[in-house]
């Protein structure tokens, strides 16, 4: 196995216990048991250029810049009603529902050629 670096930086957007609330408070069954640690066990990855962003403060407001789509894919994946999408959406909303994390060096473990799938 040979270990490398890839040339980029990552993202991940945490949920607080907010979002955790909403999900109980609308879900039309929630589940009695899932806690914040549930919660936060899957979550996306953002990946991003090398040096684009070198900080955890220059993550954060890389992801305060892109609050809305960035808010509107966590809460899509959870229901596609957006009737039941909290109403407004604010960066200080976002900032109460989300810890970001910010990591500088991404390890590729695998043999296996990288692969990109547009969702375009």
């Amino acid at each position: 196995m040979e270990d490398a670096t890839l040339n980029r930086n990552a993202i991940i957007l945490l949920p607080k216990q907010p979002a955790l609330d909403w999900i109980m408070r609308v879900d039309p069954q929630p589940m009695p048991d899932f806690t914040l640690e549930d919660l936060r066990q899957e979550q996306d990855v953002y990946l991003l250029s090398d040096g684009e962003i070198n900080t955890p403060e220059q993550a954060e407001q890389w992801a305060l810049r892109r609050f809305s789509p960035l808010f509107s894919s966590f809460l899509q994946a959870w229901f596609t009603d957006e009737t039941m999408w909290p109403k407004p959406r604010t960066r200080k909303m976002f900032q109460e529902w989300f810890e970001v994390q910010y990591h500088s060096t991404i390890w590729d473990l695998s043999t296996d050629p990288l692969e990109h799938e547009s969702w375009d």
